[in-house]
């Protein structure tokens, strides 16, 4: 095989066609970077992957029948970690589940599987963590909008789980990292941006068209949360393991008598 740097359009659709060519060019992936940063070099040896529906759809039906939903899922789960080596270690993982006979997901004794089941798990925890401590607040039109800001890009895992919660209501979570949310509408949720990009902006917009009762809602919760902390218990270290301080922004109770 052809050893190459892989650079591709930084989309799901572009890693699966870059499995696809893998096979079908008979190269192995150095790298696998967006195009974007692609560096021109004399003894550089390149292949750019555009992305075709047709290869990506063949490759997502032949890791479904290989490694099942589980597999393809985890597969998926470390593109949304936005980590810079997680592409290259995807094309290598599907080139590997395709060489085998046999499922070897859970061949642990795999060095790349060891590396796909820890940015797994780290998304994991993320995608947990964002339905704790994703808070909403209602508008002045009835539009419930929590503002988020994980690690990783988890909004996706977790539009079904308020999807179900909330069925009833309209709301909006939005990812300020990325500049872009879910919207729900009671009936389907839908991807959407804002004009203005910048992360600062948007909180300010929102703050202005809060609903007038939403200071009082804010208030009632931080004093329920201080109501129930007992001040003799408070382990600091113990509560930062599972609240830390990064996500404290979009937290109203920690705003009120809880930052020890």
């Amino acid at each position: 095989m052809r050893q190459v740097d892989m650079y591709f359009d930084g989309t799901w659709e572009g890693i699966l066609t870059a499995v696809f060519e893998v096979f079908e060019h008979r190269v192995f992936p150095l790298t696998l970077q967006h195009s974007k940063v692609q560096q021109q070099g004399m003894f550089q040896s390149v292949h750019e992957v555009l992305s075709q529906p047709e290869k990506a759809a063949r490759v997502k039906k032949g890791l479904l029948e290989k490694v099942g939903k589980m597999g393809y899922q985890e597969l998926w789960h470390a593109f949304l970690s936005e980590l810079p080596e997680s592409p290259c270690l995807i094309v290598r993982m599907a080139t590997y589940y395709f060489q085998e006979q046999q499922n070897v997901r859970q061949n642990f004794g795999h060095d790349l599987v060891i590396q796909l089941k820890k940015i797994v798990k780290s998304v994991s925890r993320e995608r947990h963590r964002m339905k704790a401590f994703t808070r909403f607040q209602r508008l002045k039109d009835g539009l419930f909008v929590a503002l988020i800001e994980p690690d990783f890009n988890v909004l996706p895992l977790i539009q079904k789980h308020f999807q179900d919660r909330y069925a009833d209501q309209r709301w909006l979570i939005f990812d300020i990292r990325r500049h872009y949310g879910i919207y729900y509408d009671e009936q389907a949720c839908n991807e959407v941006t804002f004009g203005d990009q910048g992360g600062g902006a948007n909180n300010r917009m929102l703050i202005d068209l809060y609903a007038e009762e939403e200071p009082l809602y804010a208030d009632l919760w931080k004093r329920y949360f201080k109501s129930v902390n007992i001040v003799e218990r408070k382990n600091m270290k113990l509560h930062l393991q599972h609240v830390p301080r990064r996500y404290w922004r979009h937290l109203h109770e920690k705003s009120f008598g809880l930052e020890g």
